[in-house]
């Protein structure tokens, strides 16, 4: 089960918002594991865990990612890859992964992960994307069953130290006609632009592959720009350090006048989405600028201004949180209503991998459920 209660009101009694129609376009398969499976997936492949009960493991995994440093975040994933090994594990794995997007009342989610991280046992490079969309499949079919309904795109990542991006780009575009909608790069950001996998994302732009980059989180301005023209990023991962090309001029009591940057501005105009992540950009120092508690986010900055933001939940299982909640977290926070709700699932739909009808038909779906709500 999750750590995460499913309920969550709109200030002052307001909308269900685990109810409300949901996009999610930044939620990593490790780091989305229930803890439970956890546990009985170690024993079968003989994995040694810090906690053998499910609520004291989840609560070691938040403990643990809460730690100001996105290099020392990503550690905790060893234990969580370290159970996605075998065919069966991957496919369980993404079958409760999409029950539980579904759960959430999430309609369309895109699931970020990286093949390569899971060959150890002997499975392939194919035979790994191949387990997880028959997870996908069966995730699918089980949300139908109970009354739901939701779509799910495979992500497919490199990992940005490793020298394999071009191999993984090829595999994404392989798989594209069973359940790859995009291609992500991600791990550690400082230190590996996206300029270092230049022949992957010219492979990508040859096969109008989408691609969507993790970058501005424990990298600065340099970084986005390597995403937007080296990787031709049509998202950002993340993207929350795009407020450093902002520029307080000053403030009165009813406004405050700020001045973007080149970059900056080119993302706005542009309607680059940020897949902004609060709780985890918390966790990993990734605002750590502005301050160290929600409120110092520069969320509400960059929505104000008029930034394509989404919110995500990046990995819940580290950061012991939904989609529902990290919105109720900002709710609760910025004083937003359910109207301001409705723009950021729009804004994500907008942003999705999808053609350009099912975009449309993804936002009617948005707005009849925010409209009976």
């Amino acid at each position: 089960m999750n750590t995460v209660p499913n309920d969550f009101l709109l200030p002052g009694g307001g909308a269900n918002i685990s109810t409300l129609p949901k996009v999610s376009l930044h939620d990593h398969l490790d780091g989305g594991l229930r803890p439970q499976t956890i546990i009985e997936l170690a024993e079968t492949v003989g994995l040694d865990l810090p906690e053998n009960d499910a609520d004291a493991l989840g609560g070691w995994f938040a403990e643990k990612s809460d730690s100001g440093s996105l290099v020392e975040y990503l550690t905790t994933f060893d234990l969580t890859t370290g159970v996605m090994q075998t065919r069966e594990g991957l496919i369980r794995v993404a079958r409760e992964f999409v029950q539980d997007l579904g759960a959430d009342g999430v309609i369309y989610g895109e699931i970020r992960w990286a093949p390569e991280q899971h060959l150890s046992r002997g499975l392939s490079l194919d035979e790994v994307v191949e387990a997880v969309q028959e997870g996908i499949d069966e995730g699918v079919q089980e949300v139908a069953h109970a009354g739901g309904r939701i779509r799910i795109g495979q992500l497919v990542s490199a990992m940005r130290h490793a020298d394999r991006g071009l191999e993984i780009a090829e595999l994404a575009v392989r798989h594209r006609n069973n359940g790859v909608v995009g291609f992500d790069i991600a791990g550690a950001e400082a230190g590996f632009p996206a300029g270092k996998l230049k022949s992957a994302f010219d492979y990508l732009a040859q096969h109008f592959l989408p691609t969507t980059v993790h970058a501005g989180e424990a990298d600065g301005l340099d970084s986005i720009r390597g995403a937007l023209f080296d990787g031709r990023a049509l998202r950002l991962g993340h993207g929350v350090r795009i407020a450093q090309d902002i520029t307080v001029d000053r403030e009165d009591e009813e406004n405050t006048y700020v001045e973007l940057g080149r970059l900056s501005q080119w993302v706005k105009d542009r309607e680059i989405a940020l897949e902004l992540s609060p709780s985890s950009n918390l966790q990993t120092g990734a605002i750590a600028q502005w301050g160290d508690e929600l409120i110092d986010h520069p969320f509400d900055l960059l929505y104000q201004l008029g930034f394509r933001v989404t919110v995500n939940t990046d990995n819940r299982l580290m950061s012991d949180t939904s989609l529902s909640r990290e919105l109720a977290l900002l709710s609760e926070t910025f004083d937003y209503d359910l109207s301001d709700l409705e723009v950021f699932q729009l804004n994500a739909a907008a942003a999705a991998f999808l053609p350009v009808e099912d975009r449309e038909e993804l936002a009617d779906q948005i707005i009849d459920g925010f409209g009976s709500a």
